[in-house]
């Protein structure tokens, strides 16, 4: 139907049928058919045949009105999909981690402006699940998702870009708080902030593995949402919860970071994006994450 609206937008423009055909390369036989099913489809009549040509009818301007932007927003919609078939894309969405925006997305960002300052970057800040269920849907081009995205790999094309460091977060009053950095051992015996499987998957598992290495499964005393009230649950009940390194650069009231000293301490940095041809500005924006992840390694 978009190439029957089209057809009748250019049959109006020129005001005749014949140079109406000349314009769109078909016959005025065929151009005519198609106006013809276009009226029958919409069950009134779109032009007024005059000797001088056609005009009109006042349901041809309403068919003009509620169409033409359709049929522009179609048209634009095709040459974006076209522009990404080329590998070329003029819009980059991006799912990230608000707790790793500062520290490995911004900077990123701010280089790939310089080498694409055309594309325009539209940012989403999701939870690990939220921008998984997104890529799913063809909503995201790229998320910046940590280790969690390792369940998604097989799914989406992926990148490790880093094996991070771990801290720990401790209350400011815990005599842990004093030191420079902390062996995993000495976590023993301590009350852990776990988060939510549904908006981090694997996060709880990742803080037991890890505490397994050191001999002792942790005891998770509260499941929270969201990185804030993890935190704030550190400050409140004097517990603890592990991190990857790039924490230390962030401040929170009540809270301090300290690195974890054991070498097998680890948290993969994970972005994934959409399968097919890869636009060469996805290919810039995993290329900067990877230089600035690799100030955490």
């Amino acid at each position: 139907m978009v190439d029957r609206i089209r057809a009748l937008l250019t049959v109006i423009e020129e005001g005749s049928v014949n140079r109406a055909a000349v314009r769109l390369r078909i016959t005025q036989p065929a151009l005519s058919r198609q106006m013809q099913s276009l009226e029958a489809e919409i069950g009134g009549k779109l032009l007024e045949r005059q000797t001088s040509g056609v005009k009109p009818t006042g349901l041809g301007h309403a068919m003009v009105k509620s169409m033409r932007p359709l049929a522009d927003a179609y048209d634009a919609a095709l040459a974006e999909l076209r522009r990404q078939a080329r590998g070329d894309r003029s819009e980059l969405r991006v799912g990230y981690l608000i707790s790793a925006a500062q520290s490995v997305l911004t900077p990123s960002l701010a280089r790939l402006r310089k080498t694409h300052p055309q594309l325009k970057l539209k940012l989403h800040d999701l939870s690990p699940r939220e921008q998984i269920d997104k890529l799913r849907t063809g909503e995201l081009d790229v998320a910046l998702i940590g280790q969690e995205g390792a369940l998604a790999a097989r799914e989406f094309y992926s990148a490790k870009l880093g094996s991070l460091g771990v801290c720990v977060a401790v209350a400011d009053s815990d005599e842990l708080a004093a030191q420079k950095k902390l062996a995993l051992r000495e976590l023993r015996g301590r009350s852990f902030i776990g988060i939510d499987e549904d908006q981090m998957p694997g996060r709880n598992q990742w803080m037991s593995a890890l505490s397994k290495t050191a001999g002792f499964k942790p005891r998770f005393v509260v499941i929270v949402d969201g990185i804030t009230n993890v935190l704030s649950l550190v400050a409140s009940e004097n517990a603890v919860t592990l991190l990857p390194a790039y924490f230390q650069e962030f401040s929170h009231p009540g809270v301090v970071f300290v690195p974890i000293s054991d070498a097998s301490a680890k948290w993969d940095f994970i972005v994934l994006w959409q399968r097919g041809k890869v636009p060469a500005s996805t290919r810039a924006l995993v290329h900067e994450l990877k230089e600035s992840a690799a100030r955490f390694a």
